[in-house]
């Protein structure tokens, strides 16, 4: 297959770009190198991909129209794989504008020339953001998600809406996978293991919003790779599923398990509980497991450990042994 990848050079797309073309398909990535974070970390991500002659890289942004027109006219796609968005929940909730814009309008220009060009096959990156701040574990499916307590948690309900409309109207078989907190190499600066990497290695506190026991379904980026690109090979009709490990971490626990996998005690530094915030995600799998066979295999202490040895093995990490 011929599969356009948005979001191609970010943490989660690099790796699916690679699993896709690990099975022997031909890959379009597309990225517009933003700068929520520094654009040599997505150069750096995407160059085992560039290395295959079955891979291609376009830059742009997926709200430019006449961008996506030139890159649908160039190939017939057989799939398109969504991920690029505007991530994160705190950083939604200081500009709901731009999220709004890429998140909801990218998706839809996305869908319309999908479906001018006929491609039989969307997958859509949603969130486990959607079921907002449920405390009646596990996470289904089925759930109610009327009530996000983000502009980010919004923009993927509603792109997982549009998904439905378009499957609706016109027939294309479109699949929403809602990731639960997906970690491992590569993973976003900003985001909480990475972050608290950084200041256990630099020897300063590890922030804790709130008592430390609000807990994530911590889901290994191997696993999700695997859970996608099962989605995308089953994709039929609409379809909705949850890919996480289906096991909780508290925070405190997981800062624990992120400091002795660095050889680190952690000190902790206490502060109030921050809008956005939900008390915990837990995903409930069995439907993943019985329609696309999805079995994650990457507990999250193993994860963390895996986290730990990349993060040590990048220049300058200044972990205890590496003589600094």
């Amino acid at each position: 297959m011929t599969i356009l990848l948005t979001g191609g050079a970010g943490f989660i797309g690099s790796f699916v770009g690679e699993g896709l073309l690990a099975r022997g398909h031909r890959v379009v990535a597309v990225d517009d190198f933003n700068d929520f974070y520094d654009p040599a970390i997505k150069r750096a991500n995407v160059a085992t991909c560039l290395a295959s002659d079955r891979f291609e890289l376009r830059e742009g942004d997926i709200r430019d129209g006449r961008f996506l027109d030139e890159v649908f006219a160039s190939h017939r796609f057989d799939a398109v794989v969504h991920l690029a968005a505007w991530a994160g929940v705190r950083p939604s909730i200081e500009r709901p504008e731009l999220y709004v814009e890429v998140n909801v309008g990218g998706t839809t220009s996305l869908l319309e020339r999908a479906r001018a060009a006929r491609v039989q096959r969307f997958v859509f990156a949603s969130s486990s953001s959607v079921y907002g701040g449920r405390d009646d574990p596990p996470f289904r499916e089925t759930d109610p998600v009327d009530r996000p307590v983000s502009p980010y948690a919004a923009t993927k309900r509603a792109g997982e809406l549009l998904c439905a409309t378009y499957h609706k109207l016109y027939g294309m078989s479109a699949t929403c996978l809602r990731y639960f907190t997906v970690y491992g190499p590569r993973q976003r600066p900003e985001m909480a293991i990475h972050k608290f990497a950084r200041l256990l290695a630099a020897g300063q506190p590890v922030p804790v919003h709130g008592d430390g026991s609000s807990s994530r379904d911590y889901t290994y980026i191997d696993d999700i790779v695997d859970g996608t690109l099962r989605a995308l090979e089953r994709c039929e009709g609409f379809e909705i599923y949850n890919l996480g490990e289906s096991e909780t971490t508290t925070l405190e626990d997981l800062v624990s398990m992120l400091g002795e996998a660095m050889g680190v005690e952690p000190r902790i530094l206490r502060l109030p509980d921050q809008a956005g915030d939900v008390p915990m995600t837990w995903a409930e799998i069995t439907k993943a497991q019985e329609r696309i066979g999805y079995a994650p295999s990457v507990p999250v202490r193993e994860g963390v450990r895996r986290f730990a040895e990349w993060f040590r093995s990048r220049p300058g990490a200044g972990l205890p042994g590496d003589g600094e």
